[in-house]
């Protein structure tokens, strides 16, 4: 059963000062009885009140009143705003109606970090063309790595529609995302069925709740569709009968869904079908879809996790880590305008430490988009810290050597690299039914910062987290400073008690919580760590796997040779002995003691410090943050003695600081 009641997250809107002017809304250029331009109005006058005290009189005519003036600047780039603030009010100019809405949010945001109303003033427009949240909510109301209770879109095979799933549109909005995929990637049983008059109604019910706010609603689709809900005995994708079934079912879809985005595809992996069943390219399944949603506006999104889920341990040459750049770099070019390529940001699966995909630049005519993961499957379940935005400004400010310049992760990913019109960045999100959205209520700055840095990657991970703390606590500096702290070390702190220096993994099978040094080294996943008695790591050098020379030369040199590759990924990359000397002067055995008793410590300092704010937290948050902690400290224990006490074990090297080790 579904909670009745929900927090407002960053939309708290604490009273920041106590304002003694009334307000006038005018509005140029735009219909303000628009349902976007209404709701911005909507959102400015309720936020404004709650954060000055202050009376938005909506249009009426008031001796001395402030003025909030919306007017459209056709020459501002699209989703674009400028505002400005004076004596007189304030003057919001934007593109659209997008950027109205995201102007609104942007005033709310420096009044409650700490501006007069009439002091704001910025001009953005946004970074990505998508700014997009991938849910994997399954039908029967579950949520694939979900860690916050249970979907809000669906229960019971029924798609579910109340004043919360307003309130997560308005969520998004703020953050400025504008594209919203509502099911899993795995579709299966009755989500198979959402492009069916079965839930056709529903959908658009729910699309049009989107869309008031600027977002385009997508779903996930099943490549099986023709023969799971069709009736035929085949999906291939140059077969004229299924061609013909899905140019009439994307007909069907768009009659009943005007403004449908499009679909998100997952083919070929971990079980799913694909094209590759019937002996053709990624390119062949994603540009059929693609010709057929082309005339009604919508995309193709086809994300690039395909690899092969049946290696076998005994081959040391086989490497999941290619499988992406393997399968799509040849096919560069071949995919046709309104198909977007989703490539995560690592070659494996969403690791603490893992090198960005070389796929990423590596294509240089193709449209592709940036996927990271918000909800911890692999780094805490929202139940350990881990503020996740360093790791993706790492990935942005990746140089990938494709073009002099122009070649950061960021660039590419923007359409700037090539001049792609499509492109982008999606995540994972980490919401469910719980009351506080996330399970952990640290966790809602990685939501957060998510959209705010898809919409600005130029923002740095303390902006976004002090303008998170501010929104969502309004904490005095002192403390607002603490908790930043937190938030900006919970990810080195995380990466210290679990897997060392890239290596990933070592987690428990299935769920991947906690530790499990072997769980996957002898699976069929491809995620081996290779230890044995004399060292550690994967050789993907050009005399192991050869996966480093998938990089562009810079980078390939960089990471082929051990003195040169960035240590924080060399176990990533080479096969070294316990007895390798590291940088910082200890060896590689000493390194892995030390960083796992220094993270664990590290994590009764997380605990210690939360403590410490007790008394500016709401009891509700900070008692669900504080019992989170108790887990996350057990957690950590457990990692430090497992891993530390496998590798004593495995070396026969004793710890030179004779600490506790089983």
């Amino acid at each position: 059963m579904q909670s009745e009641k929900w927090t407002q997250l960053w939309l708290d809107y604490h009273k920041m000062y106590d304002g003694k002017d009334s307000w006038i809304i005018a509005v140029t250029g735009f219909d303000k009885e628009s349902t976007i331009i209404a709701n911005a109005l909507k959102e400015f006058a309720k936020g404004l009140e709650a954060l000055t005290g202050e009376t938005v009189l909506g249009t009426s005519e008031v001796m001395n009143a402030l003025t909030f003036t919306v007017s459209q600047n056709v020459t501002l780039p699209k989703e674009s705003y400028r505002i400005e603030g004076s004596h007189d009010g304030i003057l919001l100019e934007a593109s659209d109606e997008n950027g109205v809405i995201y102007g609104v949010f942007a005033i709310l945001r420096q009044v409650a970090c700490g501006k007069k109303a009439t002091e704001v003033a910025e001009t953005k427009a946004p970074s990505n063309p998508l700014r997009m949240m991938n849910h994997w909510d399954n039908m029967d109301g579950s949520i694939e790595r979900g860690y916050s209770g249970d979907s809000f879109f669906f229960e019971d095979e029924e798609i579910v529609i109340n004043d919360r799933t307003t309130d997560y549109a308005r969520f998004m909005a703020s953050i400025g995302i504008n594209a919203v995929v509502i099911n899993n990637v795995n579709v299966k049983g009755a989500a198979s069925y959402l492009i069916t008059d079965r839930y056709f109604d529903r959908v658009k019910e729910l699309s049009d709740i989107f869309a008031c706010y600027g977002i385009k609603l997508y779903m996930s689709l099943n490549f099986a569709s023709p023969i799971e809900i069709g009736g035929l005995d085949t999906c291939d994708p140059l077969d004229e009968k299924v061609i013909n079934w899905w140019k009439d079912k994307i007909k069907e879809v768009y009659d009943r869904l005007p403004g449908f985005g499009g679909f998100l595809v997952k083919a070929d992996s971990e079980g799913r079908p694909g094209p590759f069943t019937y002996g053709r390219t990624q390119a062949d399944g994603a540009n059929m879809l693609g010709d057929m949603i082309k005339p009604y506006g919508g995309i193709i999104i086809w994300r690039c996790f395909v690899y092969n889920c049946t290696q076998d341990w005994r081959d040391t040459k086989t490497d999941r880590a290619r499988a992406g750049y393997d399968y799509f770099k040849d096919l560069d070019g071949a995919y046709h305008d309104n198909v977007v390529l989703q490539i995560k940001n690592g070659p494996m699966d969403f690791q603490i430490r893992e090198p960005v995909s070389p796929l990423l630049g590596g294509l240089q005519h193709t449209n592709q988009m940036l996927e990271v993961q918000i909800a911890q499957e692999y780094t805490g379940h929202q139940i350990d810290l881990c503020y996740l935005i360093p790791l993706y400004k790492e990935v942005l400010d990746f140089h990938t050597h494709c073009c002099r310049g122009r070649d950061t992760v960021a660039d590419v990913v923007s359409g700037r690299t090539m001049g792609n019109a499509l492109g982008g960045m999606a995540a994972v999100i980490n919401t469910g039914d719980d009351e506080n959205w996330t399970g952990n209520d640290l966790a809602a700055a990685n939501t957060y910062g998510f959209g705010r840095l898809s919409f600005d990657t130029e923002l740095t991970s303390e902006e976004i987290a002090r303008e998170w703390i501010a929104q969502t606590f309004n904490l005095p500096e002192k403390e607002t400073t603490l908790l930043c702290n937190m938030l900006l070390g919970s990810r080195e702190t995380y990466e210290k008690y679990t897997s060392p220096l890239g290596i990933g993994w070592m987690v428990t099978p299935m769920g991947h919580y906690g530790p499990s040094v072997d769980g996957y080294e002898y699976s069929r996943w491809g995620t081996y760590h290779r230890a044995d008695h004399l060292g550690i790591g994967v050789d993907r050098t050009d005399k192991g796997t050869g996966y480093a020379q998938q990089y562009y030369e810079e980078n390939a040199k960089m990471y082929n040779d051990p003195a040169t590759c960035p240590e924080e990924l060399i176990l990533f990359f080479h096969h070294l002995p316990y007895t390798y000397m590291l940088k910082t002067g200890k060896t590689l055995i000493q390194h892995i003691y030390d960083s796992h008793f220094e993270g664990e410590k590290e994590a009764e300092g997380l605990s210690a410090d939360w403590d410490k704010l007790k008394s500016v937290i709401p009891a509700e948050a900070f008692d669900r943050v504080r019992k989170r902690f108790d887990l996350q400290l057990d957690n950590a224990k457990e990692w430090r003695d497992q891993v530390n006490s496998y590798f004593y074990r495995k070396s026969g090297i004793a710890d030179e600081k004779n600490r506790t080790i089983y």
